[in-house]
């Protein structure tokens, strides 16, 4: 693809960077195939190649409209395009570069505005979205039945293994997880404790970022970055032999920390090593003498939804499905693994009507072979899909805990 970039974008990193992934691109459409809003709504604008074009304009000084940020907002961000790319061309770093730069120059409306920075102030701020969770499961029973099924039933918290042995290995605790579904890391905890390794969680690690870095507030992404690999170095440096993900969508962020912090004089070294040392929970696992974790009690057939950021981003397609069936678990049948389930991060908040359908979509294509359950590995599907669904949702390393 030829360019032609306006000077105010031409002379900087973002600008260079996002050229050069335009360049990669040859029209080819078969982006098109896989993307999950371009199957819904059938319109150019709205799948990868169209919204390239899109872009393309807005770098070269054209005109672009509300209408040109809307083709762009309903882009989940899932990055299904990138596994089907014959020419490897990075769209989901593109298109972040280009919202980044476009909230620059288009200011939107007021109520727009309110409604991201609301969600930038308070999902990434554990307590407070962990005080405001707790207040919609308090009330729970007397709220409308559109919202009633947003909060999420109170879960309990489990205990930590109490042993310490010689392997350690980091985890994220993250912003919505220790409050929605606190059973997860000390599941993965216990888990690794059978194989004799010991799972820390830094106290002043925090949201991985995911959250802002999508919403455009691009600087404030980068110092939770910087928060959280300053409350890792210790531990790293201490001899952590790994940073475990079990949230993917916050393992497709930290394994970007070295890309995005490249520049930074004095990040950079360290957000390298930090990306490099993230593993997903299931690709380190299937690493492990998984002999010691057959699982002893039975739990039914188990439909397993592969979270975009797991199979695009993080590309561990078909590893957890290893992990599982290695250890006894009966795998459920699916259909169309290659499409988002519609929660994306704040999406399920900002497009609400797509989102809706998406899930309905997902729903049935994870119920064709009538499981017994369903499990992921991301807090954001796993609280989405447990809205509407009608069989259990959990997060995959509970059965190997149980």
């Amino acid at each position: 693809m030829q360019t032609n970039l306006v000077q105010q974008f031409a002379n900087t990193p973002e600008g260079q960077e996002a050229e050069s992934i335009l360049r990669a691109c040859v029209h080819c459409g078969f982006c098109t195939a896989t993307c999950p809003t371009y199957q819904e709504l059938n319109d150019e604008r709205d799948g990868p190649r169209g919204r390239i074009y899109l872009m393309k304009m807005f770098l070269e000084g054209a005109e672009v409209t509300e209408k040109t940020r809307e083709h762009l907002d309903r882009c989940l961000t899932c990055r299904s395009c990138e596994t089907t790319c014959p020419s490897g061309v990075q769209y989901g770093r593109l298109v972040d570069i280009c919202r980044g730069l476009m909230e620059q120059e288009m200011p939107r409306a007021p109520k727009d505005r309110w409604m991201r920075w609301a969600l930038a102030r308070v999902i990434p701020n554990r307590r407070l979205f962990g005080l405001l969770l707790r207040l919609g499961q308090l009330f729970r029973p007397a709220l409308p039945e559109k919202l009633r099924t947003k909060v999420p039933p109170r879960k309990a918290a489990t205990p930590w293994p109490a042993a310490s042995h010689s392997r350690i290995v980091l985890a994220l605790a993250g912003c919505v997880q220790p409050s929605a579904t606190p059973n997860t890391n000390a599941a993965a905890a216990r888990v690794l404790d059978r194989l004799g390794i010991t799972m820390v969680e830094a106290p002043e690690a925090g949201c991985c970022g995911a959250v802002n870095h999508h919403l455009s507030e691009h600087d404030k992404a980068l110092e939770r970055m910087r928060q959280n690999i300053d409350a890792w170095w210790p531990a790293i440096e201490a001899g952590a032999e790994a940073i475990i993900m079990t949230a993917s969508g916050c393992g497709a962020m930290v394994q970007d920390y070295g890309h995005l912090l490249q520049h930074d004089p004095v990040y950079a070294a360290k957000a390298q090593k930090v990306s490099d040392l993230t593993v997903d929970l299931g690709a380190f696992l299937l690493s492990q003498d998984l002999e010691k974790l057959k699982v002893r009690q039975n739990p039914g057939k188990v439909a397993f939804h592969c979270p975009c950021t797991l199979q695009h981003a993080m590309k561990q397609n078909g590893v957890v499905e290893q992990v599982l069936a290695r250890a006894g678990v009966t795998l459920a049948a699916t259909k169309d693994k290659h499409l988002c389930c519609g929660s994306a991060g704040t999406y399920s908040v900002l497009q609400p009507e797509l989102s809706q359908k998406l899930l309905a979509n997902k729903l049935t294509a994870l119920t064709v072979d009538n499981p017994d359950r369903i499990v992921t590995a991301n807090i954001g599907c796993q609280m989405h899909l447990e809205t509407r669904s009608a069989v259990p949702v959990q997060h995959w390393i509970e059965l190997l805990d149980q």
